[in-house]
């Protein structure tokens, strides 16, 4: 039995692409199956809107646009246009494609931060944050790269990428340095603000209980629900939504972009002459399609603080599986890419056969390859071969011989069949399983091959006319049900043939139980070729396309890997290093770094020497220690403190100094 149609307000929303790169395949992963989803709710009758918009702030954004030389603005403006144009080549139609920066958002943000704090989910904080003195500011997020505390791999700011992939709150992340500069990070004090995560666990763990959507949204969330941590929603930005009352901090990208869902709701509304609060104060059904590294987001973070600020929390969400490339894990930065204007609509690929293999290559929460052999293969075989041939050589011979629809009763039978089908494919888009509903479809146009074939039409029309046209009937009624089927999927192709089959009305407005209504007799049109085979010259093209790229990309890599390997040297360039073993005479803290010490050191002769080891190490325990230091280092100034040589220590989880086995002379020479 359906969910839908419902008497609740419905709002579908994507997950916000983020106005920082170009789009590709990986993304279309989630927007054209919510598309699919939003019209497959319209074919039940149900009113929906369906809201996205660009994701416009956070670091990214600043550092990208930084590199750049141009404003976040400009940045922004420029992929805000990019999507919103491919989505619409895509025929991906949203109510409405809004942004983050707009005064909408500004306001709702800040009206619900607002709330929050007025309700005491919000409280100040005082934290140590990475800072850098050489481009003197605090470095939020993804200005910092690091060591994850979690599992000891390379990591950014807000996130251990590399590794476990758990999220970073400010200050977590070790060995921190600056992602512009390149330089070691300090770390300095400044107040925060943090929300109240924690105060949420019985009201999440109620709620994930009755939470549609997705297992692999949910199953994941219950665990987290298990152990939540306060989350610091501020940053040192320039750039986002200001939090309230304090024009040196932004609010946390995860604060204003999932109220954009909201704001492009509100805009819609104004645009329409809608309400927005029936579905976001009121009882209606919220759902959400993702990705699924954003889950903990959607199903965590978000639903508790729509909670606090006495909003309506999501009813489902949706979360895809992620994207390979040819069997290879997705990453632009290794060429595993497709993107969708220059690799496929600049190509004259029709949108429809994207839009097939999303839906139908996997199930909607597995994992998704992209081929171009097996695109190919599901064109030709599929869309070709099966439900463009039936439609095709059904309208075709109907019109040869008939020149218009025939009169006449359909089959029961062919009824029963298309009504089964129609139970299986809403059934299966209530399921969120566009594979199980597309499979069910295709099984229906090979139903109606075999039938045309099994009563030879071209030979039955010569012994009785008549029979062959109940049989002809009968493959046009179920060409409609393909079609109205198909529109969510192949929006653009079912309304040609739509059109060609001479129905009255638009297909994009009829609805799935219109293919019960037997067709009526009339005019037909002479029937085009919906779809045409991919030659394999073609498909050569394209992976010889994906090649070079993902060879240039390989090229670069081993190049940067060769510029950061360490040079070899020889036993004499050894030599001019003049490495000695010294003794501490004195140590202090260097006013103005929390990093830093000023030592005295005893190498045969007295140097004043500045080393980074405030964090793991007393001054006062010092003295007296044996160390090694490199005394033909290049005098440098560090924080106006003058430093003649350079003691050594590992680099692990603090310096870890280097000393010899047993005491010996100051001033004798490391061979």
């Amino acid at each position: 039995m359906s969910n839908f149609p419902s008497d609740k307000p419905v709002l579908v929303t994507c997950g916000l692409p983020y106005a920082n790169g170009k789009c590709h395949i990986g993304h279309l992963r989630t927007y054209v199956p919510g598309d699919i989803f939003v019209r497959s709710l319209k074919k039940q009758g149900q009113e929906v809107t369906f809201v996205c918009g660009s994701d416009a702030h956070g670091t990214p954004i600043v550092v990208n646009a930084e590199e750049l030389k141009i404003t976040p603005t400009d940045l922004v403006n420029k992929y805000h246009k990019h999507f919103d144009s491919i989505f619409k080549a895509m025929e991906v139609e949203f109510s409405i494609f809004g942004n983050t920066d707009s005064p909408t958002n500004h306001s709702r943000t800040e009206s619900i931060v607002n709330a929050l704090i007025d309700r005491g989910y919000v409280y100040p904080q005082v934290i140590r944050l990475a800072y850098c003195p050489h481009d003197e500011r605090f470095l939020p997020d993804r200005y910092v790269e690091g060591i994850c505390p979690y599992c000891g791999k390379p990591a950014r700011g807000d996130e251990c990428d590399q590794g476990c992939g758990k999220h970073l709150e400010p200050g977590e992340i070790k060995n921190a340095k600056c992602r512009i500069c390149g330089n070691p990070a300090q770390y300095r004090e400044q107040e925060h603000f943090f929300f109240k995560l924690s105060s949420f666990g019985n009201f999440l763990s109620d709620y994930l209980k009755t939470l549609g959507g997705t297992a692999n949204a949910i199953n994941y969330a219950k665990i987290w629900a298990k152990e939540l941590k306060d989350w610091c929603i501020t940053r040192n930005l320039e750039w986002g939504v200001r939090f309230p009352g304090h024009d040196d901090l932004v609010v946390y990208v995860w604060v204003d972009a999932p109220i954009g869902y909201i704001s492009f709701t509100e805009e819609w509304a104004n645009n329409t002459g809608g309400d927005w609060e029936k579905y976001w104060r009121g009882d209606s059904r919220i759902i959400h399609f993702i990705g699924e590294d954003i889950t903990y987001h959607h199903c965590i973070f978000w639903p508790a603080m729509l909670k606090g600020a006495g909003y309506t929390p999501p009813w489902a969400v949706v979360a895809s599986g992620m994207l390979k490339i040819d069997d290879k894990k997705f990453s632009k930065s290794r060429g595993y890419v497709v993107w969708v204007d220059e690799d496929y609509l600049d190509h004259g690929f029709h949108p429809d056969l994207l839009r097939y293999y999303i839906a139908n290559y996997t199930s909607h929460t597995k994992e998704l390859n992209f081929s171009w052999k097996v695109f190919q293969d599901k064109v030709n075989n599929e869309l070709v071969g099966a439900l463009g041939n039936f439609l095709h050589r059904t309208q075709h011979f109907t019109h040869k011989n008939f020149g218009n629809i025939p009169d006449g009763r359909v089959d029961q039978e062919i009824l029963d069949k298309i009504k089964a089908t129609l139970e299986t494919v809403i059934l299966a888009f209530d399921e969120y399983e566009f594979k199980k509903a597309t499979d069910a479809m295709m099984e229906l146009a090979q139903y109606g091959n075999a039938y045309f074939q099994s009563f030879e039409p071209w030979a039955l029309i010569k012994k009785d006319k008549d029979a062959c046209a109940r049989v002809l009937l009968n493959c046009l009624q179920i060409g409609k049900a393909l079609i109205l089927l198909f529109e969510p999927i192949l929006p653009g192709n079912m309304e040609k043939a739509w059109k060609q089959l001479g129905l009255p009305g638009d297909v994009h407005t009829a609805r799935f139980e219109d293919a019960l209504i037997e067709i009526p007799a009339g005019e037909l049109r002479v029937p085009e070729i919906l779809f045409t085979k991919i030659e394999d010259k073609k498909i050569k093209e394209m992976e010889a396309i994906l090649d070079k790229r993902t060879k240039i990309a390989l090229s670069k890599e081993k190049k940067h890997e060769a510029k950061e390997r360490k040079t070899e040297i020889t036993y004499e360039e050894f030599q001019e290093l003049d490495i000695r073993i010294g003794k501490i005479i004195s140590a202090e803290n260097i006013k103005g770094s929390d990093k830093l010490l000023k030592l005295e050191v005893d190498i045969g002769e007295k140097r004043q020497i500045v080393a980074g080891i405030a964090q793991s190490h007393n001054a006062s325990e010092l003295v007296g220690k044996q160390v090694v230091v490199i005394a033909n280092m290049k005098p440098a100034k560090l924080f106006g403190v003058e430093s003649r040589g350079m003691v050594l220590a590992a680099d692990v989880e603090g310096a870890v100094l280097l000393m010899p086995e047993k005491e010996v002379k100051e001033g004798t020479r490391v061979r």
